[in-house]
């Protein structure tokens, strides 16, 4: 990993940049599971190894494939940098070391959780019942930060589209996948799939790695692939944009309104156990709907950003090909 990150560092092809920033990615994933943090390394190959270095890929369109030389030296930049990786090492100091049993977090929190949550969550998965349920809250709060970045995305970039102009577009784009037509075939073939596993890992979090989080990522990786073999413009035709955004603000609403029924019932927020007559089916039926609301505005989301990323590099150029094609027509 430490070889890997100089050599990003060192590296001005931002595409071979990006590759490596991949394969960092896997390599943490690798040492995640080495650590039986099996669930963080679903989540770090998911989003660092997959979605990440596809929209990385869509923004070197927007920004050229070389790094610009810089004509002076960055040296406030570098001592910011050091000053803040030293003040970050020194205050490591007062961590308790690293696997010693009398850590406050061995203590009193691992105890609690792994010791109770079968008989209050009644869920095999312990991370599972930690993010959903004992810190419900906190996980909300990630999913509006999740939200509110797609609409951020959204305000800066959105581009406006008539219908005139689609059709202009569409043979272009035919055109330049018609050279992609096995790796077309392939991946018609492989995101049934694709989407299928992401469903399997939604629903399958209880009992193991997986949840809203990783689910909603690959299923917009799915979306994603699609669209970058098909064209925007096929992608527009098939997936409609403002039924995503619906979407998106669905899963966060469903996911409040849950906690907003718990109170309703008397219980405090995020209360599952409110929801049924039985303690344990509450909490299974809280952490289904919960866990539905992520997968939803993940998904939703980075395909928000994908769409926005990828039609303001293909705005410009199907504004450059529609002139040259008018310019040559008799």
């Amino acid at each position: 990993m430490v070889i890997v990150a100089f050599a990003i560092i060192k590296m001005k092809d931002l595409f071979a940049v990006v590759m490596l920033l991949g394969i960092y990615s896997l390599l943490s994933a690798s040492f995640f599971v080495a650590m039986d943090a099996v669930d963080v390394a679903f989540t770090e190959a998911a989003v660092g190894a997959g979605i990440s270095t596809l929209l990385m890929l869509v923004v070197i369109t927007m920004t050229g494939r070389s790094e610009k030389t810089t004509r002076h030296k960055p040296w406030l930049a570098l001592l910011v940098v050091v000053f803040t990786g030293g003040v970050l090492i020194y205050g490591t100091f007062d961590m308790p070391y690293f696997g010693i049993a009398d850590a406050p977090i061995h203590s009193h929190v691992a105890p609690r959780y792994i010791n109770e949550s079968m008989k209050e969550i009644g869920i095999p998965n312990i991370v599972t019942s930690v993010l959903a349920s004992y810190r419900a809250f906190d996980t909300f709060g990630e999913v509006v930060v999740i939200f509110t970045a797609g609409i951020g995305v959204m305000a800066l970039l959105s581009v406006g589209r008539r219908p005139e102009e689609d059709e202009k577009t569409t043979a272009i784009d035919d055109s330049m996948h018609e050279q992609y037509l096995v790796i077309r075939i392939v991946t018609k073939m492989l995101i049934p799939f694709i989407l299928l596993y992401a469903l399997y890992v939604q629903f399958h979090g209880d009992f193991g790695p997986g949840g809203g989080f990783q689910a909603g990522v690959i299923f917009a990786a799915a979306i994603i692939l699609y669209t970058m073999l098909f064209g925007l413009t096929t992608a527009r035709k098939v997936i409609n944009q403002s039924f995503i955004q619906f979407i998106a603000a669905a899963g966060v609403l469903l996911y409040g309104c849950v906690g907003i029924v718990s109170i309703l019932n008397g219980a405090n927020f995020f209360d599952y156990n409110v929801l049924a007559s039985d303690p344990v089916a509450g909490q299974h039926l809280g952490i289904l709907l919960i866990e539905w609301g992520v997968g939803c505005t993940v998904a939703s989301v980075m395909i928000m950003i994908f769409f926005n990323f990828a039609g303001r590099k293909e705005m410009q150029q199907n504004n450059e090909k529609i002139s040259n094609i008018e310019g040559e027509s008799p």
